[in-house]
């Protein structure tokens, strides 16, 4: 019944994913069939463009190389590349169509679609070169919360928080080591990790021996995961073992008290139940019926859903990430739809309610409309 599903499912997506390539390509033929040279090769390389990201997700899944890893960063690329033609396109031909009706555009030569052609083409280059620049620039972002609870020691506690890092094919060991230098600048007490810091497929990230610099983070309270979306796609039973053996604590709804009285509580993603691995089997307010309240409580959960069961169950500071805000704009606009907090703080009764918009990307290693970051908590307790 699943393998139906997902048949019928990916057949859909594939469906789209053509039609929507073939509105590109046709555009494009309209431009480029009367230049001899470009008709001649326009065809194979458009379409060996659009399948390279199919074919290298199932190469990175069968069989992980460099050249798969090319071939998926194409892809990946294209995929940046297809949303800003189809936006720029659409533009065009509403205009065209306006055009057609109240004739207030002068008569197209086929030089001037030419330059046209390439003015979209440049236009669209630009905006995926930017969004890729982008997504290199890392924010650390610091907010600084006071709760009324107490704690063993020191009163003022740094926590870091990183989501949605997504090692694998396109985020590698730069990306990876500068994640951990930016967490040894900031020295912080403890270091929390909210879900996908996997692909998917464990395959590049054992390859490229990715996870060996992570495991050299060394804080007070120490280093602790929870699995999101990602990890059930890639296959919890393959990447579990991979971040337990990089000296990763991960919780998968389960609560550890820290040495100076955190209450932390880890959440299995909500995927876990649909990849049939278990998991997300209590509510958050049976995972907190026994906490402290007078001490803080801390809950990871991937996916920033039903934010008022934090509320109802008491806790102080609710961490999520998997939105991205959106990663690619217009997307931002979807997610805000889909989530009541698609990035950024909200208090809700006594609860801190944090999205964070990511440390990674997921296909293209693009970003237009947010960026990257690293978020610091400096909380006080009283």
């Amino acid at each position: 019944m699943r393998s139906a599903t997902f048949l019928f499912f990916f057949s859909i997506v594939l469906l789209i994913y053509g039609a929507v390539n073939y509105y590109v390509y046709s555009r494009g033929w309209m431009v480029f069939s009367s230049h001899p040279i470009l008709k001649k090769y326009y065809t194979p390389v458009f379409w060996t463009v659009v399948a390279s990201f199919l074919v290298g997700m199932i190469l990175e899944r069968t069989y992980s190389s460099v050249f798969s890893e090319w071939v998926y960063r194409i892809g990946a690329f294209w995929l940046a590349f297809l949303l800003y033609f189809v936006l720029v396109l659409v533009v065009t031909d509403l205009v065209r169509i306006a055009n057609h009706f109240f004739h207030f555009l002068p008569e197209i030569s086929p030089e001037t679609g030419w330059k046209i052609g390439y003015g979209v083409i440049g236009l669209v280059f630009l905006i995926v070169l930017s969004g890729y620049l982008n997504a290199l620039t890392t924010h650390v972002k610091e907010i600084p919360l006071t709760f009324a609870k107490k704690v063993t020691g020191k009163k003022e506690v740094k926590i870091l928080m990183a989501s949605d890092i997504h090692l694998g094919a396109l985020i590698g060991e730069r990306q990876e080591m500068k994640l951990v230098r930016i967490i040894k600048e900031q020295q912080p007490d403890l270091v929390l990790l909210c879900g996908d810091l996997v692909d998917g497929d464990i395959g590049p990230v054992l390859r490229k021996n990715l996870g060996k610099h992570i495991q050299e983070i060394r804080t007070p309270l120490g280093v602790y995961a929870i699995p999101g979306n990602h990890e059930y796609i890639g296959g919890i039973e393959h990447t579990l073992p991979y971040l337990q053996s990089i000296n990763i604590r991960v919780l998968r709804d389960e609560v550890v008290t820290l040495s100076n009285g955190i209450q932390l509580v880890g959440r299995d993603d909500r995927d876990s139940r649909r990849m049939g691995s278990g998991g997300n089997l209590h509510d958050l307010k049976v995972l907190t019926a026994g906490l402290d309240h007078t001490q803080p409580i801390l809950v990871m959960n991937h996916q920033p859903f039903h934010l008022e069961e934090a509320v109802e169950a008491g806790v102080d500071l609710h961490l999520s990430g998997h939105t991205h805000h959106g990663q690619l704009w217009p997307f931002n606009y979807l997610t805000e739809a889909i989530f009541e907090l698609s990035w950024g703080l909200k208090t809700k009764g006594n609860t801190v309610c944090y999205v964070s918009s990511g440390y990674g990307s997921w296909g293209p290693p693009v970003r237009t409309g947010n960026r990257p970051e690293v978020v610091v908590f400096k909380i006080r307790f009283q």
